[in-house]
């Protein structure tokens, strides 16, 4: 089975909705997704940065490109509501387990 987050998330109308009536939304979902990993039972999925932008751009759905979001996570300090990049909003966290995704962050190469 082939799994594929970014075609889930694009064929989620609701998730779509959620994305075109907010603006904080779409950032906290590309936060999410970068520096992140996503298990659809035991499939992984995972994305680059600006791929990430690139998809929550699509599901906004105006003129902007990923450069919209990629490394947005830096406006955290000074835009309410924004998040750092890896940071999972316990909202976006509960949307993606209702689709059947869980996040789980990248393990320490410490460890």
């Amino acid at each position: 089975m082939d799994v594929n987050l970014e075609k889930d998330l694009i064929d989620n109308q609701w998730i779509k909705d959620k994305c075109r009536t907010s603006k904080i939304y779409p950032q906290n979902l590309y936060a999410a997704m970068a520096n992140n990993r996503f298990f659809y039972g035991d499939k992984e999925w995972t994305c680059s940065w600006r791929y990430a932008g690139g998809i929550v751009a699509e599901l906004v759905g105006e003129d902007g490109d990923y450069l919209d979001y990629y490394c947005s996570g830096m406006a955290s300090d000074h835009i309410k509501g924004c998040v750092s990049e890896g940071v999972v909003t316990d909202e976006i966290r509960l949307d993606l387990m209702k689709m059947g995704w869980v996040v789980k962050p990248y393990e320490s190469k410490d460890n």
